[in-house]
């Protein structure tokens, strides 16, 4: 079985000192299933690729194995396409080549470890059950561009139909970290099976590898499932510690980011200019159909629902206690039929691709993304600009330049804990067009809240307008 890895980041043979393996010579490491191979078929400046080769000894794997053969005797044994296609081995050779690389570590490169890179990730041959539609369900949501060939049984015997295995391509401006991570998990969970013992140490590899991302996923059910091979015992404890620890982490966030900003900006009155500037751009676009992403306890919500012009209204935060408060600060329970049937409010990640999403005339996303770190923007991006892609987005987020003007700011300080950065008004342009040229959106920007001559205003606003609609 073979994976490799390769990046176009310059130099791209630092993928070498991310890994800890040597571009310039071949490793071999012994596993009880056979031996795995770390070499870089190519490598230089500009394009750089590491290759892990996997011969796993089938005969190997049942010497000196006791108990019964099974259905097919003693054949069956060894006759079987793990050699080729053995899933949750590669997970395991990964999980032990790369230990140092998957902690997000690099002594010699610190700072690329902490860095989004263009990688794109190849298994020529990877058992799939559930073919391109499973594939597509667990990695498409993660920011990745996914491309699948379903592999033929015999190509000489076309008739006989496709086998359950593929080709998988993925493609993501990611963390080396992030994508290896993935990977563990998610490969041997396409395979459905696992060539060996699972017991409850399983459970602690797949929620220490799941920190972050795995309690959000919409496939999170089928992951732990498979990843857990059905023992209803263990996905049971899996998926009640998921939810047990992801709940009240995001609503300690949550909350600690509104006290904390709103005590930095309150003398301004700046959340309810800024408010009533992402309302006015939105009429101003002609919405009917808006998504508030990142709708905290409803505050734009109310707005948007007061106002006629707008007809569904569909609101969404991570936190689940977030979205009880909004539906009780807007008494959904007590407003009229007609009413209620214009707004949703949902849960929901802006890390993953959601269907629910599609098909809205404008988004909101007010004060959001200084929240998220490179890997998470990176995801955010395409899941927004790429999939969702509504009409126009209207996206506010702090200005930094404005930040010594508040008296009760210490100077070189965030507006609050929870925020990754806070940019410049050129960095944020930057940015802002960037992704409108990736994308296919056109950008203008507007300030909000009282203008310094030297620092500008104190929130920037970007307001974008898809040009390739018929995409």
């Amino acid at each position: 079985m073979l994976l490799t890895v390769t990046t176009t980041h310059e130099p791209a043979t630092d993928l070498g000192y991310l890994l800890h393996k040597n571009p310039a010579r071949m490793q071999a490491e012994e596993f009880s299933f056979g031996k795995a191979y770390v070499f870089y078929p190519e490598a230089n400046t500009n394009r750089c690729t590491v290759s892990v080769l996997l011969e796993v000894d089938p005969v190997g794997l049942v010497r000196g194995r006791r108990g019964p053969a099974g259905d097919g005797g003693q054949l069956q044994q060894y006759v079987n396409d793990r050699p080729y296609a053995a899933n949750s081995f590669m997970s395991v050779a990964i999980g032990r080549l790369f230990t140092t690389a998957m902690s997000g570590k690099s002594k010699e490169r610190p700072e690329l470890a902490e860095m989004a890179l263009p990688l794109t990730a190849t298994l020529p041959v990877i058992a799939a059950r559930g073919g391109e539609a499973v594939v597509r369900r667990l990695f498409e949501p993660l920011g990745y561009a996914v491309r699948v060939e379903a592999l033929p049984l015999d190509e000489q015997f076309p008739e006989w139909g496709e086998s359950p295995y593929v080709s998988l391509e993925l493609s993501a401006n990611i963390q080396l970290q992030t994508l290896l991570t993935y990977l563990y998990v998610l490969i041997p969970v396409l395979d459905n099976e696992k060539h060996y013992w699972v017991g409850e140490d399983e459970i602690e590899k797949l929620l220490k590898r799941g920190e972050g991302w795995l309690s959000q996923h919409p496939e999170k059910d089928l992951i732990v499932q498979r990843y857990l091979k059905r023992q209803r015992s263990l996905t049971r404890e899996a998926l009640e510690r998921l939810t047990e620890d992801a709940l009240p982490e995001e609503e300690a966030k949550v909350n600690v980011s509104d006290e904390e900003e709103q005590k930095v900006e309150r003398p301004l009155n700046l959340n309810e200019q800024r408010m009533g500037a992402v309302l006015s751009a939105l009429r101003g676009v002609g919405a009917k159909r808006v998504l508030d992403l990142g709708c905290g306890e409803g505050k734009l919500l109310r707005s948007l629902l007061s106002d006629h012009q707008f007809e569904q209204i569909l609101g969404m935060d991570v936190s689940w206690r977030s979205i009880e408060i909004a539906s009780e600060r807007l008494k959904l329970d007590q407003i009229g039929e007609k009413q209620r049937a214009r707004i949703e409010l949902i849960q929901g990640s802006l890390m993953y691709r959601d269907k629910r999403l599609e098909g809205f005339d404008a988004a909101a996303v007010v004060e959001v993304i200084e929240h998220l770190d490179a890997a998470r923007l990176a995801a955010f991006e395409r899941v927004l600009f790429e999939y969702a892609k509504p009409t126009n987005i209207v996206l506010t987020t702090p200005n930094a330049e404005y930040n010594c003007l508040f008296p009760t700011l210490p100077a070189g300080q965030l507006r609050h804990r929870d925020h990754r950065f806070e940019w410049t008004r050129a960095e944020f342009t930057k940015w802002a067009e960037g992704i409108a040229k990736r994308f296919g959106y056109a950008v203008r920007f507007q300030p909000v809240g009282t203008e310094d001559a030297t620092r500008g205003a104190p929130t920037q606003m970007g307001i974008f307008t898809r040009t390739a609609v018929g995409e």
